[in-house]
């Protein structure tokens, strides 16, 4: 059990505990905890959307080859295309992890219609979507899979690529998911190997449950790296638009946990700045410029 599922667990079982006393009690630091469970008993976010954490692991294609150095593999040489072995995902900050895998047969004939429709049904009720490399992998493989086995495209959503994010961000020496948790001081990845994508082809059972839980897995450092650099994105969708906006909260995270932090100028206006328990900064939509100063304000030609 990882360190975020032992803070859920110790959570659900007494929510009277303080954050303190859940840190001692999971062997974990209480800035991880607060991380966790401060949205969780913030009782003023009336509605946040349907953030989804989400995975997928797929089967690799089987072609035929007449060497192993600097070979141009035809398409005809392929003997049988990749498919979607598994898929896991959370709703942000639930504790519940939904998954599905391949039965042995469906394995062996490379069917994953019905954990397509599963997850996409899934997708298709989801406000903003997360994942590691998400964009170029995981929904442009799903995308496929979707198209071939007759799907329509899931309702529209938003999207946060971590693996994006950090590259924009942070002068990390690697961008891979179990490298990135590691130096943050994150959970990490299951171990595996190459065997096990091996036997899930081959039907083996085990395999597939191994890769199931290998997939959950994945899915819950990827919310804990999201949640560890949300304070960091810029291009993060705004999270108040899908509350009542009676009250300022966070565009990152829907908290009223509010202060304020300066100004933020542009060449034409000055805002109100604030700061939010989860790190992120935004600001006002609307400059506290006077009419006067408005007027006697000068700002530099574009050319």
């Amino acid at each position: 059990m990882n360190k975020t599922e032992r803070i859920f667990e110790c959570y659900n079982n007494n929510k009277s505990l303080s954050n303190s006393e859940i840190a001692k009690r999971t062997g974990t630091s209480k800035r991880h905890v607060r991380r966790i469970l401060n949205p969780i008993r913030d009782k003023s976010i009336s509605k946040l959307p349907k953030i989804l954490i989400l995975d997928i692991e797929t089967a690799p294609c089987l072609s035929t080859v007449w060497g192993i150095f600097k070979q141009r593999i035809p398409l005809e040489n392929i003997q049988k295309e990749w498919f979607v072995i598994s898929w896991s995902g959370k709703y942000l900050f639930d504790s519940n992890i939904m998954s599905d895998v391949l039965t042995p047969d469906e394995a062996k004939e490379g069917d994953d219609k019905r954990i397509l429709r599963s997850i996409w049904k899934i997708i298709d009720e989801s406000d903003i979507l997360v994942g590691h490399n998400l964009r170029r992998f995981d929904i442009r493989r799903l995308n496929a899979r979707f198209i071939i086995n007759g799907l329509d495209p899931p309702s529209s959503y938003q999207t946060i690529d971590t693996l994006t994010e950090c590259k924009k961000h942070f002068a990390f020496t690697g961008y891979k998911l179990d490298y990135i948790n590691q130096i943050l001081g994150l959970d990490r990845k299951d171990d595996t190997s190459y065997k096990l994508w091996l036997g899930c082809i081959n039907g083996d059972e085990h395999s597939l449950k191994e890769m199931q839980r290998y997939n959950k897995q994945d899915v819950v450092i990827t919310e804990e790296l999201y949640i560890k650099i949300r304070g960091w994105l810029k291009s993060h969708p705004n999270i108040a638009l899908f509350t009542n906006l009676e009250t300022l909260v966070c565009p990152s995270c829907g908290s009223e946990n509010l202060k304020e932090s300066g100004r933020y100028h542009t060449p034409a206006g000055r805002f109100k700045s604030y700061r939010c328990e989860c790190g992120a900064i935004s600001r006002s939509r609307y400059s506290d410029l006077t009419k006067e100063e408005r007027h006697n304000l000068l700002i530099s030609v574009a050319r």
